[in-house]
């Protein structure tokens, strides 16, 4: 049990809704592992107030605090300063109060999402081979970047609306091809970055058969954690990647910089928060 005093840090999640954010649960796991006097919360927050609520957070001593949808465009707009990496991602997830009142901020999806990566799919490297995503949402856009500042030597946005992905391609520059179906057959890595797959959505169509026996497929969907694409990558003997990785190594930034730990993402933690998915 953690007992707060008065000496207690503080952050939290800014969302609309919130109620169904497993950060809570899983900060709250890192600050009873390492006894720390701290709380992370759970903030619903409508759009219309999320500004004043940003700014009440930091005039009310909390060390920061996550933002989740719809609100992560607008917390980039609210920032004094906005590191590389959220830069070129267009938007920011963790948010850092300074004690001179400059709100900061950055983006730890894509960071995460190659953590995850290297925990699950040890050996692979983002410059094996061209990279194709399904999607060009939110989430997209950081894990792209974060792909092509690895080293990634080609980029494939495959997304039903064709503009978008196009649009997402000329923010991010570099190597990038937009399509509408996309050949698979030198594919060193498969993202479904949709919501295709998700628990009570429409399923991911698609044939992994011309990925190669070296691919690895990643599905950024964690509920259900084990998806239909995932089930198929695996039933071909391909290494597959689950969406729960992302969730919790992205988190390892924001909990270190706000109560001075840095956590670890082990199995302890991963079936921790898994069983909340499950039920």
């Amino acid at each position: 049990m953690n007992i707060l005093t008065g000496k207690a840090r503080k952050a939290g999640v800014l969302g609309w809704p919130v109620a169904h954010s497993r950060s809570p649960r899983l900060h709250g796991f890192w600050l009873a592992r390492h006894g720390i006097d701290g709380a992370y919360l759970p903030l619903p927050v409508r759009p219309e107030h999320f500004v004043d609520a940003v700014r009440a957070l930091s005039r009310l001593g909390f060390a920061g605090a996550n933002v989740t949808i719809p609100h992560k465009e607008a917390a980039f707009a609210l920032c004094d300063a906005v590191d590389a990496v959220g830069q070129r991602a267009g938007s920011v997830n963790t948010l850092f109060f300074r004690d001179d009142g400059r709100i900061e901020g950055t983006s730890t999806d894509g960071w995460g999402f190659l953590e995850s990566i290297r925990e699950q799919a040890p050996g692979w490297q983002a410059g094996d081979g061209p990279a194709v995503i399904l999607g060009a949402g939110g989430a997209v856009r950081s894990v792209a970047a974060a792909l092509l500042d690895a080293g990634c030597p080609r980029l494939v946005l495959a997304n039903r609306t064709v503009a978008r992905a196009e649009a997402l391609a000329r923010d991010l520059g570099g190597p990038v091809e937009v399509t509408d179906a996309p050949r698979l057959e030198d594919a060193s890595l498969l993202v479904n970055g949709t919501s295709l797959g998700m628990a009570g959505e429409p399923p991911l169509e698609i044939d992994l058969a011309p990925l190669p026996a070296s691919a690895v497929v990643a599905d950024m969907v964690y509920v259900p954690l084990e998806t239909a694409l995932l089930a198929q990558a695996r039933g071909r003997g391909l290494r597959a990647v689950d969406g729960l990785g992302m969730l919790l190594h992205q988190a390892r930034p924001g909990f270190h910089q706000w109560f001075g730990v840095a956590p670890t993402v082990d199995a302890e933690l991963r079936q921790f928060v898994a069983a909340d998915l499950l039920a």
